[in-house]
């Protein structure tokens, strides 16, 4: 069975390259796939839907068979007529129960339809102008190596936003590359001062988090390393910033120098004693949860203690991506940890169709606010499979509460399944509106960032598509916001006492309704640890007419702040120790209309 299931997947995967590649379309891969979504070159699809059903008829149980024979079917527009009946799975499987509004893949009429394998995204105006154009060969990249993943920040405080490229995950022995710290000139040019720095080292890396974790002003950056063996020859790093430039490494000493297949790593304030912790999801263990505790004993130290046990976040065991954000807005930061471990397609499967399976479910724990966390999965409606590798949170529809999208898949050519794009609904209950929102895009999805590229006040969503193997290319996909008349505010920070651009500050904004008061939290990060948003903070605000209050609490330096005339639809540069917002124009621009795609053969 195996080898003509190959032959179908060649089949199948030769229709893809002809159809989704060469004449992609808006409604290209996304499940379920209809209109301008189905093959125009139907050979490939043919060919493959011949071999499926007849696996079909021969194996009726195997659900990776049945799942790609009713794919397949959809590509020719021969669905569930074109399936035997006891294989049809029904579109109403993958129905959202609510409608976020459609948001139209515009990656191709942006030019931003990016055609390559994994990698990764950052979102950010590197250069303070508010637009975009592709200026690779003038900022001094194209010579750089790809990574995996790569994490924007402001290392020396000269508020120009930095890169760390991330390389070598999944690669193990054979990924030994040293990861690049791309210095900002602030120009649009950008300078590897790696080695310069003392960030040199030759390790098997997908993720990394830039925080102040000793409060003094300048960020430190952790970087999960991949050790999949016992050898102890590729250990988690800790880098602390000496504010001249480099960084001196002292994981062993804080006690965060793991030994283990790191996945994702994110901090947050778990316990608010206002010091930024450290969570790590691990392939194959139980994760950690790094308390800060502050100096260590002997001078120039730093103590991070292990308390994922007893504060319930240890699951899931195989797990991928991960952050900390405040879903409920009770002021205390939870924790969401994505599942990732599945048999192949059939795993997802069964668990759309309600059947029992063996993959690993993602969790959402509740800070209590007492050190320890509930695991809300079920109730909040996430305790599902879904295999997530790239993904970050962000505001539809910008009512304050945040959502967010998982990036899905695994190297097998064979895993082909939606990405999902969760809604929050008052902090009660996530749903499910991949297929609504049009976001259920098939390949597989890496990096995810959502940001407001347009400037019209809501957020778009891009992802970086594509697999792990030569021939599993795909391109990136731009999710535009059809908008939903929320208002919302933007705010930067520049610390001057904390780090400059306030990553870890804490924001607490009191906003008034029609017949309404709420309270509105917010952390400034970049999001998710697979996908970078921008440390602009673009905030929701519901129905809200007034901003009644701002209050910001700067990392480190203990500096508080209350701004009280802030007015809704708006962005503001806040600066540490100044007591007067700066309001900033934003440029704005339409984005375009899908064109009508043109189908032809491709040679």
């Amino acid at each position: 069975m195996n080898l003509r299931l190959n032959q179908a997947l060649a089949h199948f995967r030769q229709g893809e390259l002809r159809n989704c590649l060469s004449n992609s379309a808006s409604e290209s891969c996304l499940l379920p796939i209809e209109g301008h979504g189905r093959h125009a070159w139907k050979d490939g699809s043919k060919a493959a839907l011949e071999i499926r059903t007849r696996l079909a008829a021969e194996n009726p149980d195997n659900l990776t068979v049945r799942w790609f024979l009713n794919i397949v079917a959809m590509t020719l527009g021969d669905h569930p007529q074109g399936v035997p009946m006891a294989a049809v799975i029904p579109v109403t499987t993958f129905a959202s129960a609510h409608d976020p509004g459609r948001f139209v893949n515009l990656a191709g009429p942006m030019g931003l339809a990016v055609e390559g394998l994994s990698g990764g995204v950052a979102i950010e105006d590197f250069d303070g102008d508010g637009t975009f154009v592709d200026r690779s060969a003038q900022a001094g990249v194209p010579g750089l190596t790809g990574g995996l993943h790569v994490v924007s920040t402001d290392y020396n405080n000269d508020g120009h936003i930095d890169l760390h490229v991330l390389r070598g995950g999944w690669m193990r022995e054979g990924g030994t590359y040293p990861d690049s710290l791309l210095r900002n000139r602030g120009d649009g040019t950008f300078e590897d001062v790696t080695a310069a720095a003392g960030l040199l080292s030759f390790h098997p890396d997908q993720t990394a988090v830039w925080f102040d974790f000793d409060g003094d002003g300048w960020l430190d950056v952790f970087v999960g390393n991949e050790m999949a063996d016992r050898t102890g020859r590729h250990p988690c790093e800790l880098f602390r910033n000496n504010r001249d430039g480099t960084f001196t490494e002292m994981a062993v000493g804080a006690g965060v120098r793991i030994n283990g297949f790191v996945k994702g790593a994110t901090f947050g304030d778990f316990n608010n004693d206002r010091r930024p912790d450290l969570y790590v999801s691990l392939l194959g263990r139980p994760n950690l949860l790094f308390r800060n505790d502050g100096p260590g004993t002997e001078p120039n130290t730093w103590k991070f203690t292990d308390v994922a046990a007893a504060a319930g976040v240890q699951e899931p065991d195989h797990s991928f991506p991960t952050w900390f954000f405040d879903f409920d807005q009770d002021g205390n930061e939870d924790l969401f940890v994505a599942g990732y471990r599945i048999r192949q397609v059939a795993d997802v499967a069964a668990d759309d169709l309600g059947l029992p399976n063996t993959g690993e479910r993602s969790h959402l724990f509740r800070n209590r606010g007492n050190g320890t966390f509930e695991d809300v999965s079920k109730p909040m409606g996430l305790d599902h499979v879904l295999p997530a590798m790239g993904s970050n949170h962000g505001d539809l529809d910008n009512d304050g509460w945040p959502d967010f999208y998982l990036g899905t898949g695994d190297p097998d050519l064979l895993t082909l399944i939606p990405n999902r794009m969760f809604w929050n609904r008052g902090g009660k209950r996530f749903e499910d509106v991949t297929t609504s929102g049009g976001f259920g895009h098939l390949q597989k999805g890496h990096s995810v960032s959502f940001a407001d590229l347009d400037n019209d006040g809501d957020q778009d969503v891009y992802i970086d598509l594509g697999g792990a193997f030569e021939g599993d290319l795909a391109r990136n996909a731009l999710f535009a916001n059809p908008g939903h008349g929320n208002h919302w505010v933007k705010l930067r920070l520049e610390g001057t006492r904390a780090n400059r651009p306030g990553i870890g500050a804490r924001l607490t904004l009191k906003v008034r309704g029609p017949s309404w008061e709420r309270t509105l939290h917010r952390t400034v990060s970049t999001g998710g640890s697979f996908g970078c948003n921008p440390l602009r903070q673009e905030i929701g605000l519901g129905d809200a007419r007034n901003i009644l209050s701002l209050r910001i609490e700067w990392p480190g330096s203990g500096t508080v702040q209350t701004f009280e005339d802030l007015e809704p639809d708006r962005f503001y540069r806040l600066r540490e120790t100044q007591p007067v917002a700066e309001r900033i124009p934003l440029r704005t621009f339409s984005l375009p209309l899908p064109p009508t795609p043109i189908h032809r053969p491709n040679p």
